[in-house]
């Protein structure tokens, strides 16, 4: 096997495992946290999720506030109002309780406590020049994988774009990833959350900058995710949240050591333009921008099948990926993900624009098989029309 040289590196510390939750305070104490800002969406706050690390903090004797006005697709200007508040508490330790949101704009709120300046400043590859404000992170979907990614994304709502820190030093100190969480997480939520989990896997496979650490994360984020969406979906239990808070981190590892790729570029250009969430975003574009890149690599296409739990023995190789394709579609339709033509606010004269932003996206490059600003234009309109 011939293999240029790479790096691997998990600049996370995963507690996992049901209760760990609770320990949030003295891992937050043995980091030195004496004021901590503890930043949530108020969705997360009304189901009850950050009482237990409120008592947390409480027990282990640290002061802590709440910052809740994050929102899906984090926008700048949150985590700009939630640094000037940091910095007049003089917190000096964060805690992010929640999805992708709470967690990016933590990420964006500790660069801007280090660093100062804007979020736009530091937002591209690897431009800090420090580490962030210490953070624990604690997700309450089984879908982002920000707890254990080293990059944060924004949206700039001016410039109706997402924008990216990509940077070890924006990675949180520890993840506390308690599955129990997920129990009474809605149906709709763990549909898009767990799809975008499994594009994670997907595209970390199958990108240019995979790497054999990655692609083994990526495949068994793959089997786990596909084989507890549904059941996770429909009746959770506690044995298929595990499965899927597990596959969620995996897939989190997989793509902050190798990349995500077209389909996330297009997610991203929809999300800044329309406010999609970022996993309905994902998921609308999962199997065709997957059947598009099959010819790029048709043998890990046709591996990805067989993580999905299909018996490729008779295929062939086309055969296996194309089959791969379709129990992804089958999965984005078992768990009620809507077509791209009827998520809200899409429309079609935004196309040429939203093509731009996707071949100008970080990512774009490591999509297996080249696409130009020309092509996302046709498969905007040619998976609006699907």
């Amino acid at each position: 096997m011939g293999l240029s040289t790479y790096s691997f590196k998990l600049p996370t510390r995963v507690e996992f495992g049901s209760g760990v939750i609770n320990k949030v305070g003295q891992e937050a104490k043995a980091l030195g946290a004496t004021k901590v800002m503890i930043i949530s969406d108020k969705g997360v706050i009304n189901a009850g999720l950050v009482k237990p690390v409120e008592e947390s903090l409480t027990a282990a004797g640290i002061d802590y506030m709440i910052f809740d006005h994050v929102v899906a697709n984090p926008r700048i200007t949150s985590c700009n109002e939630g640094a000037e508040i940091a910095k007049a508490e003089k917190v000096n330790f964060l805690v992010a309780v929640g999805g992708g949101s709470p967690m990016d704009t933590a990420k964006a709120i500790g660069t801007l406590l280090t660093h100062g300046k804007t979020v736009q400043d530091w937002c591209g590859d690897h431009l800090l020049e420090r580490e962030i404000t210490p953070l624990i992170a604690i997700p309450t979907t089984a879908g982002t994988g920000s707890e254990v990614t080293p990059f944060a994304v924004v949206t700039d709502t001016e410039a109706h774009k997402k924008l990216n820190i990509f940077d070890d030093r924006a990675a949180a100190k520890v993840a506390l990833i308690d599955p129990g969480v997920l129990m009474n997480l809605p149906s709709h939520v763990m549909a898009s959350t767990g799809v975008d989990a499994l594009t994670h896997a997907v595209e970390s496979y199958t990108c240019t900058v995979a790497t054999p650490h990655t692609d083994a994360y990526a495949l068994y984020a793959i089997e786990l995710i596909s084989k507890n969406i549904r059941d996770a979906v429909h009746t959770p239990t506690l044995e298929n949240c595990t499965g899927m808070m597990l596959g969620s981190t995996i897939a989190g590892i997989a793509f902050g050591c190798a990349d995500c790729a077209a389909i996330h570029c297009m997610a991203e250009a929809i999300g800044g333009r329309y406010d999609t969430p970022h996993g309905v975003s994902c998921a609308v574009f999962l199997p065709s921008i997957s059947r598009y890149n099959v010819p790029s690599d048709t043998e890990k296409y046709a591996n990805i099948a067989k993580a999905l739990g299909i018996n490729t023995f008779d295929m062939t190789l086309a055969e296996a990926a194309e089959a791969g394709i379709k129990e992804l579609e089958n999965i984005c339709v078992d768990v009620g993900i809507p077509k791209f033509r009827d998520l809200k606010g899409v429309n079609v004269d935004d196309f040429p624009a939203l093509a731009k932003a996707s071949s100008e996206n970080v990512s774009n490059g490591s999509n297996p098989r080249p696409i130009s600003e020309e092509e996302y234009l046709r498969l905007f309109h040619q998976i609006y029309n699907e």
